[in-house]
């Protein structure tokens, strides 16, 4: 892991409780960071995730709330007296067949963007003066249903997509202090995922290396990604090579 070194840094992962967010703190702790688990939901799981982990703790907080993402700042602060990394993991979506326009209401675009885009932008905002005061970084996770016309639904598609653009406008702005950057992987093996066997065996078949990703393959990357620092406004696909194959 020297490759992916966060020795006594600070790294604030949302939604990881589970899933990619469970393993990006995983490779965070092995990297040596102190670390914050989040999640809206499921507390016991996230209590878990970080009694499990070498120096972290775990903090339940909505990052469709303003004051819980203030709160997930000052309480990181509190605890460990910086932040470096911020991971904007959490992320909802809703299974709609994209034909079926009449599914994909106004409401359900409301839903998905209230936590994939102006919840990440919440959050985003309450970490960034803590992370300039570190030379910090900013890692979106989006999706390859952002850069191609795929995704569990048009309003998920559309959210990540939106997600993508505002990673590129924030790293303009916000370097030279804090690098900002997405991952987005594609059909990734997680207990979301566990029913859509039919469509995991389909990646599989097409995409050049044949299998769909696991989380470690994605908690990788936004590793190595938060870790450069000459790397910033860019979307890094994670796919087994999926959108060039389709």
């Amino acid at each position: 892991m020297d490759d992916f070194n966060l020795r006594d840094k600070v790294v604030l992962i949302t939604g990881s409780s589970s899933g990619i967010g469970e393993a990006i703190a995983r490779f965070a702790n092995s990297a040596g960071a102190k670390v914050v688990v989040n999640s809206s939901h499921s507390v016991a799981e996230g209590e878990a995730v970080a009694a499990s982990l070498d120096s972290a703790i775990y903090i339940q907080g909505d990052i469709t709330s303003e004051a819980d993402c203030q709160r997930l700042v000052a309480e990181t602060l509190r605890h460990f007296g910086r932040l470096d990394v911020l991971i904007n993991n959490a992320g909802r979506t809703k299974v709609i067949a994209h034909p079926d326009l009449s599914a994909a209401t106004t409401s359900v675009f409301r839903e998905i963007f209230e936590v994939n885009v102006f919840g990440t932008w919440e959050m985003t905002m309450a970490a960034m003066e803590a992370l300039k005061e570190n030379q910090g970084a900013i890692v979106n996770v989006t999706s390859i249903a952002g850069i191609r016309p795929t995704g569990s639904s048009i309003p998920y598609a559309a959210s990540k997509a939106a997600l993508n653009h505002m990673t590129v406008l924030l790293a303009k702005v916000a370097g030279p202090h804090v690098t900002v950057n997405a991952v987005a992987p594609g059909l990734v093996d997680t207990p979301w995922t566990a029913s859509w066997g039919d469509l995991k065996n389909a990646v599989a078949h097409i995409a050049p290396m044949r299998r769909t990703a696991t989380p470690d393959d994605v908690a990788k990357a936004v590793i190595d990604v938060a870790t450069s620092r000459y790397i910033t406004g860019q979307v890094i696909v994670v796919d087994g090579g999926l959108s060039i194959a389709t």
